[in-house]
């Protein structure tokens, strides 16, 4: 037991707080007999949009518990920032992969017409 809590799971995942895409974590969240959500940093669970969590599980009478709530140093912020970019130059290639290949649709659709 940890502050008088009983440990019924631990759930350990290899991501960013930046992917929405986090099975284990979903799994979690939608587990309404998990009343209390134990983390060791805010940022491990979500970068962005953390409160918007917090409220909805308070809703259902659940909350979510920081173990350590020390504040975000240079460095962490410095990996927000590569992340975000990162995220966002995957996003866009992927959209141009995709306009790149409508577009070559568009002409052989085109070209069939002739």
């Amino acid at each position: 037991m940890a502050r008088g809590y009983k440990i019924s799971k631990v759930v350990k995942e290899v991501g960013s707080g930046l992917n929405d895409e986090r099975p284990k974590l979903d799994s979690l969240l939608k587990d309404r007999s998990t009343r209390i959500i134990v983390i060791e940093h805010k940022n491990k669970l979500s970068r962005f949009g953390f409160n918007y969590i917090q409220t909805l599980l308070s809703m259902e009478g659940r909350k979510i518990e920081i173990v350590n709530e020390s504040g975000e140093d240079k460095e962490d912020l410095m990996q927000d920032f590569v992340s975000i970019v990162t995220s966002f130059c995957a996003r866009l290639y992927g959209l141009c992969g995709n306009r790149s290949r409508t577009e070559k649709l568009i002409r052989e659709l085109q070209n069939e017409d002739k």
